[in-house]
């Protein structure tokens, strides 16, 4: 049987648990996935690292609040993909040579929901709401993919820091504060919290072809806004950053067709 957790703080809600074992019955491996609550302080999360690791753990999912600091435990001891050094943050981990390794599957899940509801990025406008981890993890796939992305945040220098991340990258964004949010976009894509919170986002006069909100399980006020475009929320991101991790864990291909009509 092969071990794998998944470490947050909250964790009881996580919907991990099931995706894993979906894959691993479609594909005919025994596993054992779990919630691992860490206390919510770095030399915690790297001692529940080590301990999972060191006990024969094949791989692990990251989830909020410790994102960046596995990217930072991974900068440390280990090795980091180009998503994650772009992202500044691992949602998997996983050994690779006996040495940690960390990912970021998060982006490249939110481009394959994209894909598979038949959207094209390929020279197409996106803006993304925020200017925090979550867009700094989708904007490498998305750029690969062809979209000119548009970065809108209610802090203005937050958005123009982060263009200016990704220009000494040889990535070239636009920054602009929220409030500037105005005309016609292929892709709007939140990337806030609001959906959670409760708060609201003061969306104008914007317009698009399909919003994207990365939350989900809840009402979104976000895609009630665009009631004229096709809506996606979050959840079919979740499944196929799952899958990306799970398939670098095991070298196995998750059919998705397969697996999604019993999650």
């Amino acid at each position: 049987m092969q071990h794998f957790i998944v470490i947050g703080n909250p964790i009881s809600h996580s919907k991990s648990p099931d995706i894993h074992t979906a894959f691993a019955r479609l594909v005919g491996i025994d596993i054992s996935y779990r919630c691992q609550f860490c206390p919510d302080d770095f030399d915690s999360l790297r001692a529940v690292i080590e301990a999972f690791f060191n006990g024969g753990g094949v791989g692990a999912n990251v989830t909020l609040p410790f994102k960046e600091m596995a990217f930072d435990i991974c900068q440390e001891v280990g090795t980091l993909s180009e998503y994650a050094k772009n992202a500044g943050a691992v949602n998997t981990l996983a050994l690779k040579n006996g040495t940690l390794f960390g990912d970021n599957t998060d982006g490249q899940g939110l481009v394959a929901d994209l894909v598979n509801h038949g959207v094209d990025l390929y020279n197409k406008k996106v803006a993304i709401l925020g200017a925090g981890g979550a867009t700094r993890g989708v904007i490498l796939p998305l750029v690969q993919r062809g979209a000119r992305v548009s970065v809108f945040n209610r802090t203005p220098s937050k958005a123009h820091i982060l263009a200016q991340n990704f220009i000494t990258q040889g990535i070239t964004i636009n920054a602009h504060a929220l409030d500037d949010l105005t005309g016609h976009f292929d892709v709007i894509i939140n990337a806030t919290s609001a959906t959670t919170t409760g708060q609201t986002l003061d969306l104008g006069d914007v317009s698009a072809d399909v919003a994207y909100d990365m939350m989900y399980g809840k009402p979104s006020a976000f895609l009630k806004h665009f009631h004229h475009a096709q809506q996606i929320d979050g959840m079919g991101m979740l499944i196929n950053q799952a899958r990306l991790s799970f398939e670098l864990w095991t070298g196995r291909t998750v059919d998705l067709d397969k697996v999604m009509p019993n999650l």
